[in-house]
């Protein structure tokens, strides 16, 4: 109804279905295919949306093992040419084809368990070994530290502190703005010491695999970890600027 009101048409071959559940309720999840108007639609077990690849659990488990294996093909691709390029462009070719995938989407990532970071952080540390030309094994921190490559967490928290920032000084969409809240505007913290600070609520959740990481919860939480020089700043590239500092020393003490 919806579709036929804006002038829209279903397009079977492009439409896809997917049932959301947590682990312990996946085997209550329909199979079976079922019809909208005259067309069957069958149900799949992740779904891509806007380059993000969603599955049924929601454990983004689909959407690293794709990051990864793409990341690592390119990988591959630029060490073909890693004897003819000087280490400026080799640099530069990593950044393009690979850091920009590992970012793509990474919000999304927030509150997962490490070893599912850890995937993706392995892709940093062989990008950092092509880009220096070390060897598999070699330690690779002091790679890092010279590229001043934040780790997998610092990232994913650097997009998130980022998009947090918009969203208080109104250049974010509205639908995520609205869903933050300053604890200096709630009546009953107003005459407490937090209540001069820029923190914000962070909402209760009642299950911490998933409510933790909705948006409202690891946004705030993520902007509360800042520290005070950082939050406090009305510029976005300044603020970008003190970010990635605090993150870069957070990654490496």
């Amino acid at each position: 109804m919806w579709m036929h009101s804006n002038g829209l048409q279903l397009n079977p071959a492009k439409t896809e279905v997917l049932w959301c559940s947590s682990s312990r309720r996946h085997f209550v999840i329909p199979q079976v295919p079922f019809c909208v108007g005259s067309d069957v639609i069958v149900p799949s077990s992740a779904v891509r949306d806007l380059g993000v690849y969603l599955d049924s659990g929601l454990t983004m488990t689909v959407h690293i093992s794709r990051t990864v294996s793409n990341c690592f093909a390119a990988l591959r691709q630029i060490r073909s040419v890693r004897r003819s390029v000087p280490n400026q462009v080799m640099l530069s070719l990593v950044a393009a084809l690979v850091l920009t995938r590992l970012d793509y989407g990474n919000a999304a990532l927030a509150g997962l368990p490490a070893r599912q970071l850890n995937r993706l952080q392995s892709v940093l540390h062989a990008a950092a070994r092509l880009v220096h030309g070390m060897r598999k094994y070699d330690h690779v921190t002091p790679l890092l530290r010279k590229l001043h490559w934040l780790r997998v967490p610092e990232r994913i928290t650097f997009k998130l502190a980022t998009l947090t920032f918009r969203c208080l000084h109104g250049t974010a969409p509205a639908y995520l703005a609205e869903t933050l809240n300053r604890v200096a505007d709630v009546d009953s913290r107003r005459r407490l010491r937090s209540g001069s600070s820029p923190a914000l609520l962070v909402p209760t959740t009642r299950r911490c695999t998933l409510g933790d990481r909705a948006f409202p919860v690891a946004a705030a939480r993520a902007w509360n970890s800042l520290p005070l020089t950082v939050t406090s700043q009305t510029s976005l590239l300044t603020f970008r600027r003190q970010l990635k500092t605090a993150l870069f020393d957070r990654s490496y003490l």
